[in-house]
């Protein structure tokens, strides 16, 4: 099979645990772009916080695009040009952080590049130190989230966050609900995932289901590991997903990105 697109989960997966692309990984990636493979950044993250990433890869010159805050924006590297974008409505924020009251959680959504919340958390700064977004603490979420946004997360410690998650999706069907860390559960648009974004993303480039692969490591990139023609979990992947892909390779501290580049592009 030749495979003509790369997708790829950033935290955890691309990037080792000092958030940075290893020599080999950024090596393999742009020498998978010289054979004609679109590689393309999927993740939950803001695509201001994608961007540097993009062109260390050398992804502007290739015209290669961003699939940001886990599907809801798709938009090239080169100019930053929006091809697609789907938000949340107010009234769907306001739930969300009415629901985040109840459930004793912290809530963040995104606004003119900055994070706001209401509250301060151990969590929220991890968000702070992954994004390099200013954190904006208001006195009232509602007041201060007056227009739609492209999705919330809700932050707590993990074994209890995992049971909100189950309640949440129960509580909100009409939403897109996903474990991204185990301390972060993001809500988004009903149908917006990474999965989705990425077929819309191939049909522009007239590119099959089967000639793409997609490397992840968490819950929020489920949907693109099962749509893509080879499906890809990084030896660190969330315990009880590693049955759920068709290939398991080193670790995002091992350089499992480039294990799959060397096996199933550049060979």
């Amino acid at each position: 099979m030749q495979y003509k697109m790369l997708v790829l989960d950033m935290d955890d997966t691309l990037l080792n645990d000092d958030h940075k692309i290893s020599e080999l990984n950024k090596k393999v990636l742009i020498e998978a772009q010289a054979k004609g493979v679109y590689v393309v950044l999927a993740s939950g993250r803001p695509t201001s916080a994608m961007t540097a990433y993009a062109k260390e890869l050398e992804l502007h010159l290739n015209d290669s695009f961003i699939i940001s805050f886990n599907g809801a924006i798709i938009s090239t590297v080169k100019d930053d040009l929006v091809l697609f974008e789907q938000k949340l409505t107010i009234e769907q924020i306001h739930e969300l952080y009415d629901y985040s009251v109840k459930m004793k959680t912290h809530i963040i959504t995104y606004l003119d590049n900055e994070i706001i919340s209401e509250t301060d958390s151990e969590y929220i700064e991890i968000e702070k130190e992954i994004t390099g977004l200013p954190h904006r603490k208001v006195p009232s979420f509602k007041d201060a989230v007056n227009r739609p946004a492209v999705k919330c997360i809700l932050l707590e410690e993990p074994s209890y966050l995992k049971k909100v998650e189950q309640d949440l999706k129960i509580a909100m069907p009409h939403l897109s609900i996903a474990m991204s860390k185990p301390f972060f559960l993001e809500a988004a648009q009903n149908g917006i995932d990474k999965a989705a974004s990425l077929k819309l993303l191939a049909a522009k480039l007239n590119i099959q289901q089967s000639e793409i692969i997609a490397v992840g490591n968490a819950g929020n990139d489920l949907t693109m590991i099962e749509y893509a023609g080879l499906g890809v979990w990084v030896d660190n992947v969330t315990p009880e997903l590693r049955e759920r892909a068709n290939l398991i390779v080193a670790s995002n501290n091992n350089d499992g990105v480039a294990e799959v580049v060397q096996r199933y592009i550049l060979n």
